[in-house]
This record gives structure tokens, C-alpha cells and sequence, in this order.
């Protein structure tokens, strides 16, 4: 048996996926339950021969998915914070109150910056640190080398 043809619309939609770092077979699992079409979830097979429209489309989406991290909700922090506001309720109202806990220092350290790079050092004074300098080693050329 033949297999169908798939419309614009389902490879825009399977190539956009892949390119937000989807794996195959949850594309293809996608596939099915949106548009009701059974795809095969081999890459190397997939990607062999793709027209240079899709290859395109590919590149464009996967560097703007790459640039904009706020169309992803969790990448906000006030995200976070509702979600582990609703798991502490539950596991308050569950009597779990070792997970309870957990979420609250967890929830702690995210308002705290714990989850950053950025660290702010200052002395007892409040004032900043001063910043290191690394000390320059200074090589002596040999006297035939120097001119």
C-alpha cells in the first residue's frame, strides 16, 4: 500500500516541531492526534532529500525558538512560582508535609536568586568586594631571542 501524500500543512507543522528540539516520536505521536496521520519517525530517512523550502523553514524556526525564551511559560520566574504555590497547597492538603517542605525552600531559593548565574559579593559594611587581579607572570626571553 501506497502511502499518503502529506499535505503542506502537516510538514510545516512536523518540520516547525522538530526544529523546537521535539524528538521524532513525539512529532509523530503529535501528528496523529492533530491531524490524524500516521508519519513515520525515522530522522535520517526523514531528512534525506528535504527540499530546500523546509531546510529553510527549519533554520528560521529553530533560531527564533532559540532567541526567544518568553514564549516559554516556565522561563518566567512568576511561572514557576504559581506552579510550586499549587504543589505545596497539594501536598499540604495531602499531609505530605516532607514534599511540602521541599517546595517552600524551593520556592525560597527562587525568589532568592538561587537558580541564577548573578551573584552580588559585598563586605560585612555592605560595600563590594573588590575585584581580584590576576598577577601577570612576565617571561624572560632568552638574550639570543630578543631583539
Amino acid at each position: 500500500m501506497a502511502k499518503a501524500k502529506l499535505s503542506d500543512e502537516v510538514k510545516t507543522y512536523i518540520v516547525q516541531a522538530l526544529a523546537c528540539f521535539d524528538s521524532p516520536s513525539v512529532v509523530a505521536a503529535a501528528v496523529k492526534k492533530e491531524f490524524g496521520v500516521d508519519v513515520s519517525h525515522d530522522p535520517k530517512k526523514a531528512a534525506s532529500g528535504l527540499a530546500p523550502k523546509w531546510k529553510a523553514l527549519f533554520g528560521e524556526t529553530r533560531k527564533t525558538f532559540l532567541e526567544d525564551t518568553a514564549t516559554i511559560a516556565i522561563s518566567h520566574r512568576a511561572v514557576r512560582l504559581r506552579a510550586l504555590q499549587r504543589m505545596a497547597e497539594k501536598a499540604e492538603i495531602q499531609s505530605n508535609m516532607v514534599l511540602a517542605a521541599s517546595l517552600l525552600k524551593q520556592a525560597a531559593e527562587e525568589v532568592g536568586n538561587a537558580y541564577t548565574n548573578r551573584r552580588e559579593l559585598t563586605r560585612k559594611d555592605g560595600k563590594d568586594l573588590p575585584v581580584p587581579v590576576s598577577p601577570v607572570t612576565i617571561f624572560q626571553l632568552p638574550d639570543n631571542d630578543r631583539s
